[in-house]
C-alpha cells in the first residue's frame, strides 16, 4: 500500500503562515515544555483546549479496559492534536505523552474557534489537516487488516521519517524503543527486532548516531 505524504507535506501549497501567526503578538495562548515521558494529557481528562506541537515529539495512546496500551499516533512538530473537542468531544479519547523534549503550544477551544471562524486560510490549513488525518487512520485501519508485521513495520518508519518531504535520505528524530515500535505496528518486539536487523542489512535503514531510514524502503510497502 503506497504511503501518502503527512498533513505537513499538505500544508506546503498554503501560502498562510501558521507558526508566525500563532507566534504573532496579542493572540492569546500559552507555551509548555514537556521532558521526555512526561504525560500532557490523560485519557478521560476534560477536553478543552487544542494543541499545536512546535518541537519534539508525542505519542497518543488509548488504554483499554483490561489495561492494554495502544499506539494510535506518533506526532511530529507541525502536527495538532487534541482537536476532538471542537467537535463536541468533552472527554479526551487517548493520552498525549513526550516522547522526547517537546515544546507544546496550546490554545483555549473558543479562541480555536475563534480563529477558524476570523482566519480563512488557518480554517483551509486546518482542514486539510484534518482530512490527512482521517486518511491516514483510514490507512492504518487497512494496514493492520491486511498487510504482514514487515510492511507494517516499513510503513511506521517511513511515516514518521515524513517519507515524501525530501528525497534526499531521512532521519527519524523519535528514539522508539523496538518494544514501542512492536506496539505500534502489531507485533512482537522479537520480530521488530529480526525486520530491523534486516532492514540493515539490506540498506534500507542506518544507525549512525540516530535512525535514517532511506527512501528504498518503499519497496517492502509496495511489494506484493
Amino acid at each position: 500500500m503506497a504511503v501518502r505524504r503527512s498533513a505537513k507535506s499538505a500544508k506546503s501549497s498554503h501560502e498562510f503562515d501558521l507558526q508566525g501567526f500563532l507566534d504573532s503578538e496579542g493572540l492569546s495562548r500559552t507555551i509548555e515544555k514537556y521532558p521526555k515521558s512526561a504525560v500532557i494529557f490523560s485519557q478521560g481528562d476534560p477536553a478543552i483546549k487544542v494543541m499545536y506541537l512546535q518541537q519534539g515529539s508525542v505519542k497518543l495512546s488509548v488504554l483499554s479496559k483490561t489495561g492494554k496500551e495502544a499506539i494510535v499516533a506518533v506526532l511530529g512538530p507541525g502536527d495538532f492534536f487534541g482537536e476532538g473537542c471542537l467537535a463536541g468531544q468533552t472527554r479526551r479519547m487517548a493520552s498525549a505523552t513526550a516522547m522526547s523534549v517537546a515544546t507544546v503550544l496550546v490554545l483555549e477551544k473558543a479562541l480555536m474557534m475563534q480563529m477558524l471562524h476570523e482566519e480563512p486560510a488557518l480554517s483551509d490549513l486546518f482542514r486539510v489537516h484534518m482530512l490527512a488525518r482521517n486518511i491516514r487512520i483510514e490507512e492504518d485501519l487497512v494496514d493492520q487488516l491486511f498487510n504482514s508485521s514487515e510492511k507494517r513495520l516499513a510503513r511506521a518508519l517511513l511515516l514518521m521519517a515524513r517519507y515524501g518531504q525530501e528525497d534526499k535520505q531521512q532521519v527519524v528524530v523519535h528514539q522508539l524503543s523496538q518494544e514501542t515500535l512492536a506496539e505500534m505496528v502489531g507485533t512482537t518486539r522479537s520480530r521488530v527486532n529480526f525486520f530491523m536487523n534486516k532492514f540493515r542489512d539490506l540498506g534500507f535503514i542506518e544507525y549512525n548516531g540516530g535512525l535514517k531510514v532511506n527512501s528504498s524502503l518503499l519497496s517492502v510497502v509496495l511489494h506484493d
